[in-house]
């Protein structure tokens, strides 16, 4: 990442110490400035409509809704912001839902208390920005659909491969998305293919239209099932 790179933070979150402590920790930090605070899902959709920031952390469980519900809103808004949610929730179903909605981070509080600043600079730079806890999580869970894969036996195209079809992806993005794939961070893709961290971040936005999805971890799903890559080499 450039030293002098500078992102702008909406921060969601509903109690009151916790949001000031929060804000705190992302105005001392030189590469980051806040864009709002925000203590409710209505505060938030006003300072959305206010303008764009780079970062939306959010809360999950508000007064008035779901931290989920404007990651969603706010991705269909500027389909470009990243998106982190900051939780005491790290079961099954809010992290699939969170994922499915756009996020691209998932922290504990307990680990975003103390690491918030630089996980949110680690998720700009295409690197891990999820706990530990949630990291293990989803990895069971695309065994799970590996060994499930594994056992089904061959059968007649079906709509998945018929949307791989229909994607033609390009060669650069078929090589971004694998070394997406194996854990590469943007910064880590532009050096191995010689190119531009932003031409990158470019790649992986048309890859994520094709595919219909928001994430890294959903990109990584479709582009398993549809046989774009392999997560056992």
């Amino acid at each position: 990442m450039n030293a002098t790179a500078n992102y702008s933070v909406l921060l969601l979150e509903d109690e009151k110490t916790t949001r000031e402590y929060l804000v705190a920790m992302i105005k001392i930090n030189p590469h980051l400035t806040l864009f709002a605070e925000a203590a409710d899902c209505a505060q938030a959709r006003t300072a959305l409509q206010r303008g764009k920031p780079d970062i939306l952390v959010a809360d999950i469980g508000l007064p008035d809704g779901s931290g989920i519900d404007i990651i969603r809103e706010a991705r269909n808004i500027y389909p470009d912001l990243e998106a982190m949610v900051i939780t005491v929730l790290g079961d099954e179903a809010n992290v699939v839902h969170a994922l499915e909605a756009g996020a691209t981070g998932y922290l504990l509080k307990e680990q975003a208390f103390d690491e918030l600043g630089n996980a949110i600079l680690s998720m700009m730079r295409g690197e891990s920005a999820i706990s530990a806890k949630v990291a293990r999580f989803l990895i069971k869970r695309f065994n799970v659909a590996d060994n499930h894969a594994a056992t089904v036996t061959a059968r007649p195209v079906t709509p998945a491969h018929q949307r791989h079809e229909q994607l033609q992806l390009t060669d650069r993005e078929k090589q971004v998305l694998n070394c997406i794939a194996k854990g590469y961070s943007y910064n880590e893709v532009a050096e191995s293919l010689t190119l531009s961290t932003n031409t990158i971040r470019a790649h992986i936005r048309n890859i994520y239209r094709k595919l219909s999805v928001r994430s890294r971890s959903e990109a990584i799903y479709e582009a398993t099932n549809m046989g774009l890559i392999s997560l056992t080499h």
